[in-house]
């Protein structure tokens, strides 16, 4: 089979033992991004198999008619949102979405930017390059409230760690999200407006869909303190659009952590919460470590190969 694998940012993939399960395959793998639709067509034209990294990239309806070769999409991952499912099942093309990573991964980043930006990291290595020393004063955490929204697989993970911080940990979610939090040994905030005025550090680990979409309001948070540092390795999506930009200006929050952004990649510097100087940056590394990358791709390529042999798995329905 022709594949196609996009969006390979690091030219990672063919380092990996999924790049090996596909020997035998025309494997054409691309590493920067389309810049536009008739780019990815080009790009895949003549692809019988498309292995897609997570959600880096749409697969609309009109990419998917222009590409009568197209057989078969591999999604690593079980999200298929960004893949016109119709289109797909008209023209008889079998999508399969399975396989997840490891939640620790996500966690691990979480925790990076929280120390980052509390301890003002990345701000005192530069300095120390530009022979400076010791230019800001961090703050502790021990002591401290860590709120998390959603108590779930990467929440509980960043919970137990700020447990073992010494910080005091509340919790915010959905009524099963808390009763798994308090089963967990984990404090409900007593309200919406209590969990943001009351953290000092607010992570967010909540699923983007239709209605978490914005769910994180500018009122949420011009109640948080001046000096607390809100993280979100989830999706930009979950905050209200141009509310954090306006509130980090603002200086409620006083500080932020962010790995994710409304369009990805973004390149050339081009995006206003880079130039600002109480936030951390990071371009989407939540996912993105060995181990991950290996379990994602490998079922990715083990999809393939099931739908070649005439037995597909993980196969999504309409």
């Amino acid at each position: 089979m022709r594949i196609a694998v996009i969006d390979d940012y690091q030219d990672a993939f063919r380092s990996l033992a999924a790049f090996d399960k596909l020997k035998g395959h025309d494997v054409a793998v691309f590493h920067t991004p389309a810049a536009s639709e008739q780019q990815l067509i080009d790009m895949l034209k003549g692809a019988e198999a498309v292995i897609l990294t997570q959600q880096r990239t749409a697969l609309p309806r009109a990419v998917i008619e222009a590409l009568p070769d197209l057989k078969m999409i591999s999604q690593t991952g079980r999200n298929a949102a960004h893949i016109d499912l119709a289109a797909c099942k008209e023209r008889g093309i079998t999508v399969s979405a399975g396989g997840s990573g490891t939640p620790h991964a996500t966690a691990e980043l979480a925790w990076g930017l929280i120390l980052s930006v509390a301890r003002r990291i990345p701000s005192e290595v530069q300095a120390l390059k530009e022979g400076r020393w010791q230019t800001s004063v961090g703050v502790g955490l021990a002591g401290k409230t860590l709120g998390v929204y959603v108590f779930g697989r990467i929440g509980s993970i960043v919970a137990t760690v700020g447990k073992a911080f010494g910080m005091k940990v509340i919790c915010w979610g959905r009524e099963g999200s808390l009763a798994r939090a308090k089963e967990a040994g984990f404090e409900a905030a007593a309200s919406r407006d209590a969990f943001f005025s009351e953290s000092d550090v607010v992570s967010l680990h909540i699923p983007l869909n239709k209605e978490t979409k914005g769910i994180v309001t500018r009122s949420d948070l011009a109640r948080m303190k001046t000096d607390a540092i809100l993280i979100n390795t989830s999706r930009a999506g979950l905050i209200e659009d141009g509310a954090l930009l306006e509130a980090l200006r603002q200086g409620r929050p006083g500080y932020a952590g962010i790995d994710v952004y409304e369009n990805e990649p973004v390149l050339n510097g081009d995006h206003p919460l880079l130039k600002l100087n109480n936030v951390v940056c990071t371009p989407h590394l939540g996912y993105v470590e060995q181990s991950t990358y290996e379990t994602l791709y490998g079922a990715a390529a083990d999809q393939i190969l099931a739908f070649a042999a005439g037995k597909p798995i993980n196969v999504v329905a309409l």
